[in-house]
C-alpha cells in the first residue's frame, strides 16, 4: 500500500517550509513513541508540553537507545523487543545501571550486515544522554511507576564550564581570505571550481549573512525569497521557540542577495512548487538541505585556515566569527545578545572575553632561535 502523501494546511502567517520542518519533526517524535512501550504514553505527553520540539525528539531518541541497551546487555528485563519492556523491568533498574550505561555509551560498536562502526561520545553528549535518562526516571517517580528517585545516585559527568573552552572563530583577516576564495575561487580545487562557477554569488551570499547576523545553520537553511522586503531594508528568520524577527539589511548583504538572485538562482517558472520560495537552491534546484550548507561552509573555512576541508569549521563557528567581530568593532554586548537571540547575556560575554591572537602576540618578541643566529 502506497504511503499517503501528508499535505500541509497552513492558516497561520508563518511560510509553509517552516511548518512543514516542525511537522517532519513531531512525526519524527511520533515513529519513535509507537516503538517504545506503551505505558509511557504519560511520559510522551510530558515532553510534548514541556519541551522544544528538537529536544523532545533528542530525548526519545536517547530513551530508545537506553531500553535497548537493557535488552542487549542486561539481565534486567525478558523482552526481546523495546516495546514488550514492563513497567516491572524499569523498577529494577538501579543508579548503577545508569552509570553503567552512560560508561557504555562512551565507546561503543554497531554491527550491520556489511560494517561494523565504531561510535565514541565526547562529555558534551554523554551528559546530554545522561539529561535524559534523568527526566525519564524522574517522570517515572513522579508518576508511580518506579518506588524511589534514583537520580540523585547518578555519576557526575565533567563537561567544560563556559569560558573554560577556547572559543573557535575566524580572524578578520581570515574572514578576508574566505570572502577572496568565494569572490575568485582562489584555493578550490579544479573540480571544485568547476561547481563554484555556477554558484559563487550562492555561495557568497550564504557566508556574508552568517558572518554579519550570526545565523543559526536552520534559520539561513529556512530562509526563502518571501522572507526579504527590499523596499523596507529587511527580512524575516524564524528562531527557537518559533520566534519570529526582522533583521535590517546593510549595503553587502542587500547586493549579495540580490545579485544571487537576479543572475544566478534558477527563474521561479523552472522550479518546482514545493521550492519555488526557498532562497537557497541546489544545482538541483532544490532547497539546499543543512547538510549541504555545511558541506559548503567547511570548505571555504578550510581555505581560510589553510587546512584540510574535513578540518574547516561549521556554520556555528562563523556566528561566533559575527560575535566576536562586532564585539571586537564595540559594540555593546547587550545590542550583540539581541541580533544574535542569546537568551542569557552572559553567553555573549564569553566572546568579549576572548582576546584575538592573544597567545601569538605574546610569543612574537620571543624568537630565541633567531636571536641565537644573529648572536
Amino acid at each position: 500500500m502506497a504511503q499517503k502523501q501528508i499535505r500541509i494546511h497552513n492558516k497561520s502567517d508563518r511560510p509553509d517550509n517552516v511548518i512543514q520542518r516542525e511537522n517532519d519533526i513531531y512525526l519524527q517524535c511520533e515513529a519513535i513513541e509507537k516503538e517504545l512501550p506503551k505505558f509511557l504514553r504519560g511520559y510522551f505527553i510530558y515532553l510534548k508540553g514541556n519541551v522544544l520540539p528538537m529536544t523532545r525528539l533528542a530525548y526519545l531518541h536517547d530513551i530508545k537507545f537506553f531500553l535497548q541497551y537493557l535488552i542487549d546487555e542486561t539481565d534486567l528485563t525478558e523482552a526481546k523487543k523495546i516495546s514488550e519492556i514492563k513497567d516491572e523491568d524499569l523498577k529494577h533498574v538501579q543508579a548503577v545501571d545508569v552509570n553503567l550505561f552512560i560508561d557504555h555509551c562512551r565507546k561503543y560498536k554497531v554491527e550491520t550486515e556489511n560494517a561494523v562502526y565504531m561510535y565514541e561520545n565526547s562529555n558534551k553528549t554523554l551528559a546530554r544522554k545522561k539529561s535524559s535518562v534523568s527526566v525519564f526516571f524522574k517522570y517515572l517517580y513522579r508518576d508511580g511507576l518506579i518506588e524511589k528517585n534514583i537520580t540523585d545516585g547518578f555519576d557526575p559527568i565533567r563537561v567544560p564550564k563556559p569560558g573554560e573552552k577556547e572559543i573557535k572563530a575566524l580572524s578578520d583577516d581570515e574572514v578576508m581570505i574566505m570572502l577572496d576564495a568565494v569572490t575568485s575561487g582562489a584555493g578550490l580545487t579544479s573540480h571544485e571550481r568547476a561547481y563554484w562557477e555556477k554558484t559563487k554569488l550562492r555561495d557568497k551570499a550564504i557566508l556574508i549573512l552568517f558572518l554579519t547576523y550570526g545565523l543559526r545553520l536552520s534559520e539561513l537553511q529556512q530562509l526563502n525569497l518571501s522572507s526579504f522586503n527590499f523596499g523596507r531594508g529587511e527580512f524575516k528568520i524564524y528562531r527557537k521557540r518559533g520566534k519570529e524577527s526582522v533583521m535590517p539589511l546593510n549595503r553587502s548583504a542587500t547586493a549579495v542577495v540580490q545579485d544571487y538572485i537576479n543572475i544566478e538562482r534558477p527563474d521561479e517558472d523552472s522550479v518546482s512548487d514545493e521550492h519555488k520560495d526557498a532562497l537557497f537552491l541546489s544545482l538541483q534546484g532544490k532547497r539546499m538541505t543543512e547538510r549541504q550548507i555545511r558541506e559548503l561552509v567547511k570548505k571555504y573555512t578550510s581555505i581560510a585556515l589553510s587546512t584540510s576541508r574535513r578540518a574547516g569549521y561549521s556554520p556555528h563557528k562563523l556566528r561566533a566569527t559575527a560575535a566576536t567581530s562586532l564585539i571586537g568593532r564595540g559594540n555593546s554586548i547587550f545590542d550583540v545578545a539581541a541580533l544574535l537571540d542569546h537568551e542569557q547575556v552572559t553567553t555573549t560575554q564569553l566572546y568579549a572575553r576572548q582576546k584575538v591572537n592573544v597567545k601569538r602576540d605574546l610569543v612574537k618578541d620571543m624568537e630565541w632561535e633567531e636571536e641565537r643566529k644573529e648572536k
